[in-house]
């Protein structure tokens, strides 16, 4: 019998082979293949005649073969198979290409169902390889077709067949939410959500299965967000003192004059510090704000109490450039910094990690090693993570755990623009910070969207640039060519690579992406920012990188697939130097709407505004792009949707009023909380 934790390589009709293949899309047992939802659909139920049907639109015809199918083959060695069809309202020019089986399996007279694109020519109205289903007298046909996520290796027809294996999984669901909350919402049950959103009957009821399981997911994630900050409120942390520390010393030591805003924010963070419990705040700035500075100036009050200090970063480079960073900083004020990374040899590792146990390291900057079982420290009462996205709730609660009986200090930096009021609700376990203001003589970059058409002079500038001895980033949205099957026309980091290297022979390029090991990625990051490259071709992974001040160009293609804000994070790899710095962001099409989104980019340097405006224009869906707080990511829940995201906040605050862990009412909702903040195998202990 099939159960939710049966692996998928023993579900009918999957196998060893094709059990790979699910494995690439994160679905390792039934309960994850049914978990694994559509990422659209299409409506073949709606009929049109041939005679009705736009030039350009996706529709279904229904029309009898009137010809022969026929096989030739083209000049070029292509194989295709030709013929008519036709309804009471005119004909239909079809060709299917690389399909010979069809010659023989299609029968002249006989009725079919035809879903693709209708282009007219100037003889006749053509169809290309669209989807056929045979018309059966008696035999309804499949109106609703989800779309689901694919890999090399899987077909649709793969995944429906599968999921049909899983039906009774779906339809004896358990339902996470009580009568009460349900009836308060106008939600439909969670078997009835999971089985509308595989096999809908409407598009309708997809809609309403996705406002169910979309209010569900933000609501375990409020719960667990509460559950969390409650448990923190409770704990004890080492109460820092600033007498005798020399604070002030050290930041008037720093090469620059603080602004205001990092002033502020600095305060916020020393009343924290200050108090018996820990701190847990997320400090927010726009790219260039001097986030960096503000967490020394926590860091050096932690050390100066006679503590240690840790700071998580998400890349191995970028944790060895705030270790050097800090060694400058913190140089002639007695502040040992040590490094740990997974990069590092066994022997430099394990001597980091027995001075660390010592406590004779009092700052140390690493990755994810720092939260191996094996590295212990002697008191460590604070802890720095670098970009919020990287890490979440429970790979910082992991950290947490190696202060021993004192909870640490928290501080999470982040340069992902938010607004304030999403922020609040997102980040409910922290305390907010923002640095709203940027110091003084930091230069604008200017930016600029332009079309297809402007590609030569955009290629000679970045050609311009190089030749006055500068750097260019060209960011794609896909790793490899055909990637995504639904968009044949955008740009791959790979073929775009090898392009550019065409194109200018002279230059050194280099490609990366998130497909490529940590050791490549960090080979090729590392080499650029020593001036060894000179255009980095990459996908959104250099996103978060290292400070590289000579790069001064970043060229973003299919500038319209990104949303503002990551358009804004990715402007900011350049203008980190004394150099003027440009950012020209490529798209396709006319689309009055992408280029109005665009202009908005080139209208202002403000990440905040940005981030403000994208929300306003692009609505619920899109605004986050993956979606994820720390390493949860949310399928079907739209976080600017401000609407849910609220409510699911306000049944949160009720539930946890009543007790949501040893509460037999909310068992189910209680599991689901701990299985979204599960992370590495462990669980992240709520109470």
């Amino acid at each position: 019998m099939l159960e939710r934790g049966t692996e998928v390589r023993f579900i009918r009709t999957i196998g060893e082979k094709k059990a790979k293949a699910f494995n690439k899309l994160g679905v390792f047992t039934a309960a994850d293949l049914v978990a694994l939802y559509p990422r659209r659909y299409e409506d073949k139920s709606i009929i049109k005649k041939a005679a009705d049907a736009e030039d350009g639109e996706i529709c279904a015809l229904v029309l009898r073969i009137d010809t022969k199918p026929e096989a030739r083959m083209s000049r070029s060695g292509l194989h295709y198979i030709t013929f008519i069809a036709s309804d009471d309202s005119g004909s239909v020019s079809l060709t299917f290409f690389n399909q010979r089986w069809l010659e023989k399996s299609l029968a002249q007279g006989a009725t079919y169902r035809f879903y693709g694109k209708v282009t007219y020519s100037m003889f006749a109205r053509t169809m290309q390889s669209p989807d056929i289903d045979a018309v059966i007298e008696g035999r309804p046909l499949k109106g609703i077709y989800p779309i689901y996520p694919l890999t090399s290796g899987l077909t649709q027809n793969a995944i429906y067949t599968a999921m049909n294996q899983c039906l009774p999984i779906i339809e004896s669901a358990v339902e996470t939410l009580d009568e009460k909350l349900l009836s308060k919402r106008s939600l439909i049950g969670r078997a009835q959500a999971l089985k509308q959103l595989h096999f809908p009957d409407s598009m309708e009821n997809i809609e309403k299965a996705r406002k169910r399981l979309a209010f569900e997911e933000l609501l375990i994630f409020q719960l667990g967000v509460l559950c969390i900050r409650a448990k923190t409120k409770k704990e004890n942390a080492i109460a820092m003192t600033l007498k005798g520390t020399h604070s002030g010393g050290f930041i008037s030591s720093l090469p620059f004059k603080l602004t205001g805003a990092q002033q502020r924010v600095i305060k916020e963070i020393y009343d924290d510090m200050q108090k018996p419990n820990p701190m847990v705040r997320l400090v927010q700035g726009d790219v260039g704000s001097g986030k960096t500075a503000v967490s020394a100036a926590a860091i050096f009050l932690a050390v100066k109490n006679g503590c240690q200090a840790a700071m998580m970063a998400p890349t191995e480079i970028l944790a060895k450039q705030h270790s050097e960073t800090f060694e400058k900083l913190f140089s002639g004020f007695g502040i040992k910094v040590g490094l740990l990374t997974g990069a590092m040899t066994a022997a430099a590792r394990k001597d980091v990690k027995s001075r660390l146990e010592a406590g004779e390291i009092d700052l140390i900057v690493g990755t994810h090693a720092l939260i191996q079982p094996d590295t212990v420290f002697s008191r460590l009462a604070l802890i720095v993570t670098d970009e919020q996205h990287r890490f979440g709730v429970a790979q910082r609660a992991m950290l947490a755990e190696k202060s021993g009986a004192m909870t640490p200090h928290t501080l999470v930096m982040s340069a992902t623009p938010i607004p304030r009021t999403l922020s609040l609700i997102l980040y409910g376990d922290l305390d907010l910070s923002i640095i709203d203001e940027l110091p003084p003589g930091r230069q604008p970059i200017e930016t600029f969207a332009v079309g297809e058409a402007y590609r030569k002079r955009v290629y000679n500038f970045i050609n311009e640039r190089v030749v006055e001895g500068r750097q260019a980033y060209v960011i794609c949205p896909l790793v490899e060519e055909n990637e995504d099957s639904d968009a044949p026309k955008l740009k791959s980091a790979e073929q775009h690579g090898a392009e550019l290297a065409k194109q200018f022979p002279s230059l050194k390029i280099a490609v990366l992406h998130g497909k490529q090991s940590a050791k490549t990625k960090d080979a090729a990051m590392d080499a650029f920012s020593k001036g060894e490259i000179d255009v980095l071709v990459s996908t959104t992974v250099v996103e978060v990188g290292v400070d590289v001040p000579n790069a001064t160009v970043m060229v973003v293609e299919n500038a319209e697939r990104f949303g503002l804000s990551q358009l804004h994070q990715l402007r900011g790899r350049v203008g980190r130097g004394i150099h003027k710095s440009y950012c020209i962001l490529i798209h396709e099409g006319d689309s009055e709407r992408s280029k109005q989104r665009l202009n908005i980019m080139c209208a202002t340097n403000d990440g905040f505004k940005i981030a403000q405006t994208d929300l306003e224009m692009r609505g619920p869906g899109e605004f986050m792009g993956e979606r994820q707080h720390g390493e949860v990511r949310f399928k079907l829940a739209d976080i600017a949707d401000m609407e849910t995201v609220t409510q699911a906040r306000e049944a949160a605050e009720e539930i946890c009023t009543e007790g949501l862990f040893g509460n037999e009412k909310y068992k189910s909702l209680a599991d689901e909380t701990v299985r979204m903040f599960r992370i590495g195998g462990s669980e992240y202990i709520f109470s």
